[in-house]
């Protein structure tokens, strides 16, 4: 498997969304931080990663230099080390799933409003109609023994491709009263 490597500065402008999210941990014991373990998980990600055990390996291989920018502390003994599979898997079961889906959704939505050239007015105005295409999707490899399958429901317009809004629903049959009192107004 080939991770790619990434830049330190493209790691420092996601720090301040992932900090939004809580951290379901108990203080007690806690040796790296919710944030830095999700730049790890975000960094891998991006670099190829697809399983717990890939996003360990990339952290194992990250640069000190890399690990110290994401917020990896120093032990004493001056070794730098990313978290392990188990931790890594145990905090991404427990953390918030929705905090976390909306720090990554305002992230990407304040780099698409910078990327976005200059518009002309809004769609409306010109008398084009906005559309906004509602569906839900079953999470591949969400199911456990104990759970059923996971369901989102996404709210995504045409045109230029946006994630609108994006909840867990409890089973694929209640999606429209989910649409009703999430969104309708």
């Amino acid at each position: 498997m080939k991770l790619g490597p990434l830049d330190p500065d493209q790691v420092a402008d996601l720090r301040p969304y992932f900090e939004s999210v809580p951290d379901p941990r108990s203080r007690r014991g806690r040796w790296y931080s919710l944030t830095a373990i999700l730049l790890v998980c975000a960094c891998a990600v991006v670099s190829g990663a697809r399983s717990i055990d890939e996003l360990a390996e990339w952290g194992q291989r990250a640069s000190t230099a890399l690990l110290t920018v994401i917020g990896i502390r120093r032990h004493l003994l001056r070794w730098r080390r990313s978290p392990s599979p188990a931790t890594m898997g145990r905090v991404l079961g427990a953390v918030d799933g929705d905090a976390l889906d909306r720090a990554v959704g305002a992230y990407l939505a304040d780099r698409h409003r910078a990327a976005a050239p200059a518009q002309a007015p809004s769609s409306s105005a010109s008398g084009q109609l906005r559309v906004i295409a509602v569906d839900g999707k079953a999470l591949k490899g969400s199911a456990r023994l104990t759970a059923p399958r996971r369901h989102l429901l996404s709210a995504v317009t045409h045109g230029t491709v946006v994630t609108l809004a994006q909840v867990e629903v409890g089973a694929k049959t209640n999606e429209t009263p989910v649409i009703q009192r999430n969104w309708v107004s």
